[in-house]
């Protein structure tokens, strides 16, 4: 076993060359880093927001105001389900958590109780009928609509789902690297960003709902009617953004959303004002197509979160899926406004539940707090093997620089995240590659007393002791794999080192040293161990 066959001479030598090049960029400065050629390595560890500063925010998703939209569609699919039907009806309203209405005509009672059915709602696995909504007939020629129990739970989940996946493209538009995004609890968000050091921008970029929908205007109703409060039902009066009315009254049913978007982008307009040129899918440009073809010199408007942005009128069908939003844009809004429309709306609206901003000195505090600790260690457990082996310690001690060397180079190289819990996992790390040596060197000491020679009580020595290496090492493994795929923030931090460390300290444990021993019998020849 303590051959020094060629392929352990190489993987040493590799591994020690891959662990200078890709540490060396932490240490130098960034003059120094751009100088070196572009062959080189040049990633540096991303630092976590405990040790570089950044911004910390907790949110929380609004599901009630979900839900609430939710009931509000309800009742829209359901006049229009009866309206597309000719059933005559009245008394559509909400009342609690119940759709009711009242059909007109006794003879297509039945009739509408099949066409909400078929219609109305989405498939939910679990649910009784296997449908988010339940249709109940009830005396008076009444029907009564209303979601399942499960629904608002599968609704709540689902927001939470969608809101961590749009908050993180929207943090990675920002260039923020490794933002640490998790779900807390079972409706709130938690978001670390390291080096980000205004909350402010992140709170006005994360914060946006970004709901965009294109609604048609309601031509019907005048301004007098406006001022008296006469909105028709299947309308809604919305505030403008657009500088050119105050208000609009629009249809409440979207002919076409946001979701739809395949592109949006910062443009200009005709008369070189900023504005947001966008593009739909496939089946957003046939929708886009036939509304504008149906509605030709009318009025759409352009609603971003509840605020008509633009309402332009239709001079011609738009039926190649591409257009531009213009409005009162300044070159820097129409690049945010795109930016969040790229990224998707949230479902739901976010409620900032607290804000923390960790600033550079903290940062850098907790930097020299974590290399103070890990040189402490490192130097203490030098001392102690050196002490303790003499030059097999020595051996030791230069596998444990290198399984730094390593672990730091494989997190630069992967740019994965060293957090403050992360450097306690490093310095747990090398406490278990010291076991390692410690439990060869035992093992070597007690086969030399048992009168084998110096080689063949350290060939022993490495058999013998690679089982219980191999435990402990698999042991920890495992906990590490647990705790980072269940844990998170500080804890994922902890796991993923430890992760890394398992496997450098295997390799410098076992191959680094076996090598360093192997060389020094070949050249020394001993007639025995100096730890015997």
């Amino acid at each position: 076993m303590l051959t020094l066959s060629r392929w352990k001479i190489i993987a040493v030598t590799l591994s020690v060359i891959f662990g200078i090049l890709f540490s060396l960029p932490n240490v130098l400065t960034q003059k120094t880093l751009d100088a070196l050629p572009g062959w080189l390595p040049h990633q540096k560890l991303n630092l976590g927001l405990d040790l570089q500063g950044g911004s910390y925010l907790l949110y929380e998703v609004d599901t009630d105001a979900l839900h609430r939209e939710r009931l509000s569609n309800l009742l829209e699919d359901t006049r229009t389900q009866l309206r597309t039907a000719t059933i005559p009806f009245g008394e559509l309203a909400q009342q609690g958590e119940v759709i009711s209405v009242r059909i007109g005509d006794a003879s297509r009672y039945d009739e509408a109780l099949t066409v909400l059915r078929r219609n109305l709602g989405a498939p939910l696995a679990g649910a009784i009928g296997g449908k988010d909504v339940t249709i109940n007939g009830r005396g008076d020629q009444r029907i009564e609509v209303s979601f399942v129990p499960e629904a608002a739970r599968a609704d709540a989940a689902k927001a939470v789902d969608q809101s961590i996946e749009t908050i993180r493209r929207r943090i990675d538009s920002l260039g923020t690297k490794e933002p640490s995004i998790n779900r807390q609890g079972t409706n709130r968000i938690m978001i670390q960003a390291p080096g980000e050091s205004d909350p402010q921008k992140l709170r006005d970029i994360i914060g946006k709902t970004a709901k965009l929908t294109f609604q048609m205007v309601d031509e019907t109703v005048t301004a007098e009617d406006i001022q008296a409060g006469r909105i028709p039902p299947g309308s809604e009066l919305l505030q403008s953004e657009d500088g050119y009315a105050p208000v609009y009254v629009v249809k409440s049913r979207a002919v076409v959303s946001g979701e739809e978007l395949t592109n949006a982008s910062q443009s200009f307009d005709q008369n070189g004002r900023p504005a947001v040129a966008f593009a739909f899918n496939g089946s957003g440009a046939r929708k886009f197509g036939d509304v504008t073809q149906r509605n030709r010199d009318k009025r759409f408007a352009i609603v971003l979160d509840k605020k008509v942005i633009s309402a332009p009128v239709i001079n011609d069908p738009i039926t190649g899926g591409n257009g531009i939003i213009t409005g009162n844009f300044t070159a820097q809004s129409a690049s945010e406004l795109a930016l969040l429309l790229r990224s998707g709306a949230l479902p739901a609206p976010l409620n900032v539940e607290d804000q923390r901003t960790v600033t550079a000195e903290l940062g850098a505090d907790a930097v020299r707090a974590g290399s103070i600790s890990l040189a402490i260690g490192a130097l203490a457990m030098f001392v102690f093997v050196i002490l303790a082996y003499g030059l097999f310690g020595v051996f030791s001690a230069v596998a444990l620089v290198v399984n730094v060397l390593l672990i730091i180079g494989i997190m630069s190289f992967s740019q994965a995240t060293l957090t403050f819990p992360g450097i306690a996992g490093l310095i747990l790390t090398l406490a278990v590659a010291v076991d390692a040596n410690v439990l060869i060197y035992e093992r070597m000491r007690d086969e030399s007393h048992a009168g084998r020679t110096p080689m063949a009580a350290a060939d022993y020595g490495y058999k013998l002791a690679l089982t219980s290496i191999l435990d402990a090492n698999i042991t920890s493994l495992i906990s590490g794999l647990i705790m980072f795929s269940f844990g998170s923030g500080p804890v994922k931090g902890f796991a993923w080192t430890l992760v890394i460390g398992v496997f450098t300290s295997l390799f410098t444990a076992i191959f680094i040293t076996q090598v360093l021993i192997g060389w020094w019998f070949k050249t020394a020849k001993p007639k025995k161990l100096p730890i015997a």
